[in-house]
């Protein structure tokens, strides 16, 4: 089977039906919120990023990009048969101890400078490749800069769905100039409470952002929709990462989704959480520097399965994985 296009025939994807003169207008109002005080993100660091000052998430005005590539290790709705189109942001708004990607997220020098017309070859680059979705992963703090590019994109003919692919630390402004842009918001939802988000994310208050976040993004598109072939083209897919020791986490989040988003939003339960960033190096975070037991997998997925949440497949074969693995 061929990539790109991915839609049913006859339908569009949300930034081709709103279209970039809309989505220009939509830029200029996100630039806004970079400067002359940064109000792109929760962070609100109150520094000119318009003038190139970068912020905590270390950019200024233009994007950095660590990489772009078809991405095979995404959900099967995402990656399909040839891949998800993902463009790899540098730098990061949070700085989670536990950090899978520590060189992107907190380096300060990796990534090439994508300017609107670089972001926007870098999406069409992907639709060539024939990926399914154009996945922005870590945008939170360069929503303008995603939306200066989308426009030019457009125009060079991309027709693929969008997939912003967030933490939930988002501030409300920036998903609001994203309503009627992106298809599918994959937010992970890491921590419930203030205590855990102070010690492993560093900020306090990410849980209340990120359940006003989520739920702002479930407004937009509503539950996850599947076309014909199983990929995804609109929606909310959800992100959990159980981590040892922290099941009453993952238990107030699993109760919000189902209670709040209710039991059609589709959640993958991931298993695959290791020992990484700061974690292991000094023992300060010891309680947390193991790999997940098999039983405490085994008891998220079965609170996930008896609230009747929609799970990904993969979060079942994980529990058999693990299971095997002993």
């Amino acid at each position: 089977m061929s990539g790109a296009p991915t839609y049913p025939v006859g339908v569009q994807t949300a930034a081709v039906e709103l279209g970039p003169a809309e989505i220009r207008r939509r830029a200029e109002e996100a630039l806004e919120l970079l400067g002359p005080h940064c109000l792109v993100c929760p962070r609100a660091c109150k520094v000119d990023r318009r003038a190139g000052v970068p912020g905590l998430c270390a950019v200024g005005r233009y994007a950095l990009v660590a990489s772009w590539f078809p991405h095979f290790g995404e959900e099967d709705c995402l990656r399909g048969w040839s891949g998800s189109g993902t463009i790899f942001f540098s730098g990061c708004n949070l700085r989670c101890v536990f950090c899978q990607n520590w060189d992107i997220s907190w380096g300060r020098s990796r990534g090439v400078v994508a300017t609107p017309e670089r972001l926007a070859a870098m999406m069409l680059e992907l639709q060539d490749r024939g990926c399914h979705n154009v996945n922005f992963v870590t945008p939170e703090h360069v929503v303008p800069q995603v939306l200066e590019a989308i426009p030019l994109a457009l125009e060079g003919g991309l027709r693929l769905p969008l997939v912003y692919n967030t933490s939930a630390y988002d501030s409300l402004d920036s998903l609001r100039l994203l309503d009627g842009v992106v298809d599918v918001y994959m937010p992970d939802f890491k921590l419930w409470t203030r205590e855990a988000a102070r010690r492993y994310l560093k900020r306090a208050d990410y849980p209340e952002v990120a359940r006003e976040a989520i739920r702002e993004m479930h407004r937009q598109v509503g539950d996850l929709v599947l076309d014909g072939r199983g990929l995804a083209v609109r929606g909310l897919l959800l992100r959990h990462l159980v981590m040892p020791g922290l099941l009453e986490e993952t238990e107030a989040i699993l109760r919000f989704v189902a209670e709040e988003l209710g039991p059609g939003c589709y959640v993958n339960l991931m298993a695959q959480y290791y020992p990484s960033g700061k974690v292991g190096q000094g023992g300060e975070y010891r309680e947390i520097d193991r790999r997940l037991r098999r039983e405490e997998y085994s008891e998220a997925l079965a609170l996930a399965e008896s609230l009747g949440l929609r799970l990904d497949p993969r979060s079942r074969a994980e529990g058999r994985l693990l299971a095997r693995a002993g």
